[in-house]
């Protein structure tokens, strides 16, 4: 038993090592995007957001939905579930678990 142990303590700085140099590119690249697309709404695109939101509510009204290009459709669906992922990550990690949740 004591050799097992000593053989496993033996290997963690060549596991350590590995790790790093695994994730050191990947965790730069993460920083990179994260950088740029967590950040924020600035105040300046605050009143851009409520214009579009309302944009879009004048177009549910107005019946315009209908002229929505496949492509536009496509997008709004993927920013929606982008959207929808992101609050249940959230509630996920406010719960500490992932029970209760038909995943």
């Amino acid at each position: 038993m004591a050799q097992a142990v000593q053989k496993l303590v033996a290997k963690v700085p060549t596991l350590v090592g590995a790790a790093v140099t695994y994730s050191k590119p990947r965790l730069t690249t993460f920083w990179h995007y994260a950088r740029v697309e967590l950040v924020p709404p600035t105040p300046a695109e605050i009143p851009k957001a409520v214009a579009s939101f309302s944009e879009m509510l004048k177009g549910f009204q107005s019946g315009r939905l209908g002229q929505t290009t496949v492509r536009d459709a496509l997008r709004n669906g993927l920013v929606a579930t982008e959207v929808l992922m992101w609050f249940y990550i959230g509630e996920i990690i406010g719960k500490r678990g992932i029970v209760g949740y038909d995943v």
